[in-house]
């Protein structure tokens, strides 16, 4: 019995030796695997990282072309709007597209006064005949000073002209649109242009025949006559569109005097301020070099006639 016994514990000894070493091996072997899926694991989220960081990285580059596109899009856009709002001739159309026989029909009402004050009167919103009259005041004044006793010297007139006749026509235009603005009258800014360019057909006329013909009496008339009448229609049409007397007191005395004015000062002064600018600009007036023979002195003549007397005792 003590041998069966035995025999019996080596057999349990056997069999609890066996699945330790089958424990340990399958222990061993999990921590195997268990560290094959950590770095497995490790691997994959490393994986995912980089892409993730390529794709922020790719999707910011692919923001970034967008937005440098959208910008480039939109300047070419507005270069584009503005290139084709200064070639475009269709915005400026309105404003001088009329017919020769409506600037000569309005030349001509230009220089009537309307008799009915109770109504706004119609004012032509073109701008072509105010144009022509200006150019064609600069052109008066450029004739007038070739007919004058002015002294034209370097350079040309041209510009005192220009700078003159368009100074008063927008100057005086903005002045009376702002006072009217002021008065509360009815008229807008393209209406002033106009009405005060047709009514400097009254100072062509007048400066045209005084320019011609030096009598200044006969500037007077033209003066109180043609410039009077062209004066009166500007007054008639901003009184119909001006509502209260002082309103209209104001607005068409500052009218009136300066149009009145200017005539005024294009016959008598302004050919003296030309020169005047001139002067300040130029010098004053210096005649022209000339050669004049000067008496040799006394001395002069004896130290030649000794070098000449030298010169032939050598020889």
């Amino acid at each position: 019995q003590g041998g069966g016994s035995a025999v019996i514990d080596m057999e349990n000894m056997d069999d609890t030796s066996g699945s330790s070493f089958e424990d340990m091996g399958e222990m061993h072997q999990r921590m195997k695997e268990e560290e094959e899926e950590e770095a497995e694991g490790e691997a994959g989220a490393g994986e995912e990282e980089d892409g993730e960081f390529l794709g922020m990285k790719g999707l910011r580059g692919q923001l970034g072309r967008q937005v440098a596109d959208q910008m480039w899009q939109v300047g070419k856009r507005q270069a584009s709007r503005a290139f084709s709002l200064y070639a475009n001739i269709d915005i400026l159309r309105p404003y001088f597209d009329v017919e020769p026989v409506q600037v000569r029909a309005r030349l001509l009402e230009s220089m009537i006064p309307v008799k009915m004050i109770n109504f706004p009167q119609k004012i032509a919103g073109e701008l072509y005949g105010p144009l022509m009259l200006v150019f064609t005041l600069v052109a008066i004044l450029l004739h007038g000073m070739k007919t004058s006793d002015t002294i034209i010297r370097e350079g040309t007139l041209m510009g005192t002209a220009i700078g003159t006749c368009f100074g008063y026509w927008l100057g005086v235009s903005s002045f009376m649109y702002f006072l009217a603005y002021l008065c509360n009258a009815q008229i807008t800014m393209v209406q002033m242009l106009s009405l005060l360019g047709y009514g400097l057909f009254g100072h062509c006329i007048t400066l045209f025949v005084t320019y011609n013909i030096h009598f200044h009496f006969l500037f007077y008339i033209f003066w109180l006559v043609v410039g009077g009448l062209s004066t009166l229609r500007m007054v008639a049409v901003l009184v119909s569109r001006t509502v209260g007397h002082t309103q209209r007191l104001i607005l068409c005395g500052t009218l009136a005097a300066l149009h009145m004015l200017f005539l005024l000062y294009l016959h008598f002064a302004y050919h003296k301020v030309v020169e005047g600018i001139l002067d300040t600009l130029e010098g004053p007036n210096m005649p022209p070099f000339q050669r004049v023979a000067r008496d040799i002195p006394v001395v002069s003549n004896a130290v030649l006639n000794t070098t000449a007397k030298a010169i032939a005792l050598t020889l």
